[in-house]
């Protein structure tokens, strides 16, 4: 299912796919877009481990509260990074497979998964700007432009 995201540098909405080759970018300015999409078991391969870029999985459940409570920050944190990294939200309870496989425990756990790996994790809510700090440390190195 596709998602309707507008771009923070022009205003233009643009539909993003959860899974795709390369990065989403404005159609009308060129602009790096989020990407933030939902997987459940079946979709999980295309969606994360296929994924063209480093992915923050985010296991959650409808009645935890601090996972509520962290989605606000975990798409702030897609939006500043936009380009970077692709925000991927995983429900348990409709996702019980997932959940097992990489023995989530306690929600919200937070997974960096780099070329079908994970790379990094976490459990619990945090503030946007610790969320982005840690995303950041576990991202591959962004090659320093030429001019």
């Amino acid at each position: 299912m596709s998602s309707i995201v507008a771009c923070e540098r022009c205003g233009q909405r643009n539909r993003t796919r959860p899974a795709a080759p390369g990065r989403p970018v404005c159609g009308k300015c060129k602009a790096a877009l989020p990407w933030i999409a939902e997987a459940d078991g079946r979709s999980f391969p295309e969606v994360v481990e296929k994924s063209p870029m480093p992915v923050l999985v985010d296991f959650w459940a409808p009645w935890c509260g601090p996972c509520r409570q962290v989605t606000p920050a975990l798409e702030q944190v897609a939006r500043q990074l936009a380009g970077r990294i692709k925000l991927v939200k995983v429900n348990i309870d409709t996702a019980p497979g997932l959940q097992r496989r990489f023995q989530v425990q306690a929600v919200p756990t937070l997974l960096v998964v780099t070329g079908g790996r994970v790379t990094a994790r976490r459990s619990g809510a945090a503030p946007a700007g610790a969320l982005r700090q840690w995303v950041e440390q576990h991202l591959p190195a962004v090659p320093a432009r030429t001019p």
